[in-house]
């Protein structure tokens, strides 16, 4: 799990970053730092995003895989 990935589940959920903090028992300090690119993500925040939100790590593949696809960008029409 990375900052893209926590940040399109908060997103996905319509929160704000104080909001998804709360609900995964965490700081907001640290959620915002951690989309900034300033912490990473711990083994223990991974673990408390999944159970929050109830998150396998199939699902988590498949977030994976669209946020990469979204990274590519819109293809130009022909």
């Amino acid at each position: 799990m990375d900052k893209e990935v926590i940040k399109f589940i908060r997103q996905s959920y319509n929160m704000t970053q104080r909001d998804f903090a709360r609900i995964v028992s965490c700081s907001f300090s640290l959620i915002a730092l951690v989309e900034v690119g300033k912490r990473r993500v711990t083994e223990d925040l991974e673990h408390k995003i999944k159970m929050a939100f109830d998150i396998d790590d199939k699902q988590l593949q498949s977030i994976t895989s669209l946020i990469s696809e979204f990274s590519k960008g819109i293809p130009p029409f022909m």
